[in-house]
C-alpha cells in the first residue's frame, strides 16, 4: 500500500518523472517507485567521520551498486556520527534529535549501519529518524549482531573477521616464529578487539609466546615494536585512540608501528595493505558496501530479504613480503596480493606479442624473399647459360659468316711463308750461300707465321665455348681494334673502307672482352652487308668511341648505306627480325642482352647524309 506524504512542489515533478519512467521500464530496481509512489531515499550511516578509509570504502562502494542498480532514481544521504572522538551520550542524543529533525520532511525509506555503533544508534533512535525505514548493517560478525538482541525487521550483511586465520598466514609464512605480540589500542572498540583476540588465539597460538601491548601511548607501541626478538609475529587490531586520548585512523598508526618494527606485522583490514603490513585474513570494505547494497537495493523494489554473510579472502603485500625475506610460495591458496612487480610478460604481453607477430611475419617475408631470390638466381643463371649459348652459336654463325674471307686471309701469310721456304731452299744448295739473305728470309717466315698465328687465335676466340661469363676489365679501343683486325679481309673484299676514331684517353669497362667483341662485329659485319646491297660505290665503315657525361663510354658504328626504315627502327632488336634473306634474327637480339647484361643501353638511328648508325653505351669501369 501507497504510503501517503505531503510532496512539496520539487518531489511532485520528480515522483511524475520517476512514475513515467516505471511505466516504461519495470525492472526491480526501479519498481520501487511504484511501491512508494516517488524516489526512494536511503540514508548511508557511518559511525566514525570522513576520514576513517574502512567504513568509508564500504559507503562508497555501496552508494556506487545502488546508483547503478536504480539507474540513478534515489536519494542518497550521508551521516558521520563521529562516535570515536565524541562517545558521551550527550553527544549521541544531540545528535538524533538533529537527525531526527533534520528528516523530519524527508523520511528515509531505508538506512544502511556501517558498523556496530551506527547499528545500535539507529536501532535505538529509529522512531525520531526513520519511523517506516527498513534497516540494514555490516561491518561486524553475526555473533555480535547476536549479542545486540537486533529487532527482526533489521538484517545485515555479516563480516566475520577471524583473527586466528590472519596467525594461521603469518606461521605459514614464518615456520619459525617462536613470540607473538599483539597490539591494541584504548578506545572501546580496540578493548573488544582485544577481548576478541584472547579468546580466538588462546587455541591457534600453540607454541608461541603471546604478549600484549595495551592500553600504550602511540610512541610507546612503537617503541615496544621496534624491540621484538626478530623473527617473532606482531599483530596489530586497531588504535582508534591511545592511552593519552590521542585518537588515529587505524591504518596511520600501524603504518608509523610498522615502519620501526622489527618483526613483520599482520593485521584484519585491507586498508593495512600498502601502510606496511604484511598481510591478513580478511572482509574487504569493498565487498563489504556490495553486499549491505544489495540488500537495500532488495528492500526499496519490496523484496523479502535475508542476512548473508560477507565472504572472507586473504591479502598480501609483496613489497613486505620482499622487504622481510617470506616466501611466497608459502601464502594460502587464492591470497591477493597487491604491490606485486609484474614480469616482463605481464606488464608488456600485447607488445612482446606484437613484437613476436612481427618478427614471425619479418620471418615468413625474408624466407620468401630467400627464396625468391634462389629462384630468381636460378632463373639468371639459367638465362645466362642460354644467352651464353646463344652467343656461342653466333659467334659460331659469324665464324662461317667470316670464314671465306679468313681463309683468303691466313692464306697470305701461309703462301709467303711457302714461297721463301723454296727461296731459302734454292739459295742453300749453291755452293757459296748467302747467309744474310738466308737470315731476312728466315725472318720472313717468322713473321708471316706469326701473322697466321694471330689469324687462327682470333678465329679460336670466336668458336671458343664458356659455361660462365669471364669477367675483366680492359680498354675497349682495344676490342674495336682486335674486330678491325677480324674484318680486315671480309672489308677488303667487299670494297668497305675501315676507319676508327678513337680518344687519346683509355675508356675502360668490365665486361667479357669475347662478348663485347662478337657484338662489334655484329653491328659490324651487318653494316658491311647493307653497304653491298646499296647503289652506292663509296662504302665507308666508322667506329667512334667517345666520353659521355664522365662516368659512361660511347661506341658508334656507322655506314653509308641505305639506312634502316623509320617505321623499322624500333622493331631490329627484336629477336627473328631481319632483312637478309638467310639471317636468322638472333644476331641484333643478341648484342642487345648482352650490352643489357654489362649494365648498358644499345640503340640504332639514321644518320642525315644517308646509312645507318648503331650505338651502344656502357659504364666505366671507375664508375660502375
Amino acid at each position: 500500500m501507497v504510503r501517503a506524504c505531503r510532496v512539496p512542489p520539487r518531489q511532485t515533478v520528480i515522483g511524475f518523472l520517476c512514475l513515467l519512467f516505471v511505466l516504461i521500464i519495470p525492472t526491480v530496481e526501479t519498481c520501487s517507485a511504484e511501491i512508494i509512489g516517488r524516489v526512494p531515499r536511503v540514508l548511508i550511516l557511518y559511525p566514525y567521520d570522513e576520514r576513517l578509509p574502512a567504513t568509508t570504502f564500504a559507503g562508497e562502494t555501496a552508494r556506487a551498486r545502488l546508483l547503478e542498480s536504480t539507474e540513478g532514481l534515489v536519494d542518497l544521504f550521508s551521516e558521520f556520527l563521529d562516535l570515536s572522538r565524541f562517545p558521551e551520550k550527550v553527544h549521541i542524543d544531540r545528535m538524533a534529535r538533529y537527525l531526527g529533525e533534520k528528516y523530519q520532511e524527508r523520511r528515509p525509506d531505508v538506512v544502511i549501519a556501517i558498523g556496530e555503533e551506527a547499528t545500535s544508534f539507529i536501532i535505538k533512535y529509529r522512531n525520531a529518524i526513520a519511523p517506516e525505514a527498513k534497516i540494514v548493517f555490516s561491518g561486524f560478525s553475526g555473533a555480535d549482531a547476536a549479542k545486540m538482541k537486533l529487532p527482526d525487521d533489521v538484517f545485515g550483511a555479516f563480516s566475520d573477521y577471524d583473527i586466528a586465520k590472519t596467525l594461521a598466514m603469518a606461521r605459514r609464512l614464518q615456520p619459525d616464529a617462536r613470540e607473538l605480540f599483539i597490539i591494541g589500542g584504548s578506545a572501546p572498540f580496540d578493548r573488544s578487539w582485544i577481548a576478541t583476540a584472547r579468546k580466538d588465539l588462546a587455541g591457534a597460538a600453540g607454541g608461541l609466546k603471546l604478549t600484549y601491548f595495551e592500553d600504550l601511548t602511540i610512541d610507546e607501541f612503537v617503541d615496544r615494536a621496534s624491540r621484538v626478538p626478530a623473527g617473532s609475529i606482531i599483530l596489530v587490531l586497531t588504535i582508534l585512540s591511545d592511552r593519552s586520548g590521542r585518537n588515529f585512523i587505524p591504518r596511520d598508526a600501524l603504518e608509523r608501528i610498522a615502519g620501526k618494527a622489527n618483526a613483520p606485522v599482520y593485521g584484519p583490514y585491507a586498508t593495512y595493505i600498502g601502510h606496511g603490513a604484511v598481510g591478513g585474513n580478511t572482509v574487504t570494505f569493498e565487498s563489504m558496501g556490495a553486499a549491505v547494497a544489495e540488500l537495500a537495493v532488495a528492500a526499496i523494489a519490496g523484496k523479502p530479504i535475508a542476512s548473508v554473510k560477507v565472504p572472507q579472502t586473504y591479502v598480501a603485500d609483496a613489497r613486505q613480503l620482499k622487504r622481510w625475506g617470506l616466501p611466497e610460495s608459502a601464502l594460502p591458496s587464492g591470497t591477493v596480493q597487491s604491490f606485486k612487480e609484474k614480469s616482463l610478460w605481464e606488464q608488456y604481453w600485447p607488445a612482446i606479442v606484437g613484437i613476436v607477430a612481427a618478427l614471425a611475419l619479418q620471418a615468413v617475408i625474408i624466407t620468401g624473399l630467400l627464396v625468391e631470390r634462389h629462384r630468381r638466381r636460378g632463373a639468371e643463371q639459367e638465362s645466362r647459360l642460354r644467352l651464353l649459348e646463344l652467343v656461342h652459336l653466333n659467334q659460331s654463325a659469324t665464324a662461317g659468316a667470316l670464314s671465306a674471307s679468313i681463309a683468303h686471309e691466313l692464306s697470305q701469310p701461309l703462301g709467303a711463308i711457302r714461297s721463301n721456304v723454296e727461296t731459302a731452299q734454292a739459295l742453300l744448295w749453291n755452293m757459296n750461300p748467302n747467309i744474310d739473305l738466308v737470315q731476312q728470309i728466315l725472318a720472313d717466315i717468322r713473321d708471316d707465321d706469326q701473322r697466321a698465328s694471330d689469324i687462327i687465335v682470333r678465329l679460336r676466340g670466336l668458336l671458343k665455348k664458356r659455361s660462365e661469363i669471364d669477367w675483366q676489365e680492359f680498354d675497349l679501343n682495344d676490342v674495336i681494334s682486335s674486330a678491325i683486325q677480324i674484318l680486315h679481309a671480309e672489308a677488303e673484299q667487299k670494297r668497305v673502307v675501315v676507319s676508327s676514331k678513337q680518344p687519346a684517353r683509355k675508356l675502360p669497362v668490365r665486361a667479357d672482352k669475347v662478348h663485347l667483341q662478337q657484338v662489334i662485329l655484329n653491328l659490324a659485319t651487318n653494316a658491311i652487308d647493307a653497304m653491298v646491297d646499296a647503289a652506292t660505290t663509296h662504302r665507308e665503315l666508322v667506329f667512334q668511341t667517345a666520353l659521355m657525361e664522365e662516368s659512361k663510354v660511347v661506341l658508334s658504328i656507322s655506314d653509308t648505306g641505305r639506312g634502316i626504315p623509320r617505321d623499322q627502327l624500333d622493331s631490329v632488336f627484336n629477336a627473328f627480325y631481319t632483312t637478309k634473306p638467310a639471317g636468322t634474327g638472333l644476331g641484333l637480339s643478341i648484342a642487345r642482352a648482352i650490352i643489357e647484361t654489362y649494365g648498358g643501353k644499345i640503340w640504332a638511328d639514321n644518320r642525315a647524309e644517308g646509312g645507318a648508325v648503331f650505338r651502344f653505351v656502357l659504364p666505366l669501369a671507375q664508375h660502375g
